[in-house]
């Protein structure tokens, strides 16, 4: 999935937080609703203008940046 297709981040744009092109939703508030057991159909009727596809691509972003976390133990 080319996450970057679909997701954006413009400082002009909800103070440059991560959203679906073209619109106002924020990668995390779609990930909050999945994460809330919101099933994908009832996300699409609720956000005509998303498609399958954005919610992939929010959970593939969210993967990527998962992936790019680095871990640094700290001495008990």
């Amino acid at each position: 999935m080319n996450w970057q297709a679909r997701i954006e981040i413009n400082p002009k744009v909800l103070c440059g937080k991560p959203v679906v092109k073209g619109t106002r939703l924020a990668v995390e508030f779609l990930l909050g609703l999945i994460a809330g057991g919101m099933a994908e159909g009832e996300i699409l009727d609720a956000y005509p203008g998303l498609a399958r596809e954005d919610l992939q691509a929010c959970i593939a972003y969210a993967a990527f940046l998962l992936s790019t976390e680095h871990i640094y133990p700290v001495p008990a």
